[in-house]
């Protein structure tokens, strides 16, 4: 899936938004790959999995695009 960096929290976790879906997709630092959570920009484009977790659905290895 694709998406891009919609906002950071200083708590280590963030919001993905994906083209053609509403609600945004929730990220935890511990799920970025190549990256650092304070090098990670808003806006930036990513790609990453979704799973199912216990408050719904979340990015997994996140990864910024290339």
């Amino acid at each position: 899936m694709n998406g891009k960096i919609k906002t950071k929290t200083d708590k280590g976790y963030g919001f993905i938004s994906r083209e053609g879906e509403e609600k945004d997709l929730f990220f935890h630092s511990n799920d970025l790959e190549g990256i650092s959570f304070d090098e990670l920009q808003e806006g930036a484009e990513v790609t990453f999995e979704i799973e199912e977790g216990e408050k719904g659905l979340a990015a997994k290895k996140v990864k910024v695009a290339e």
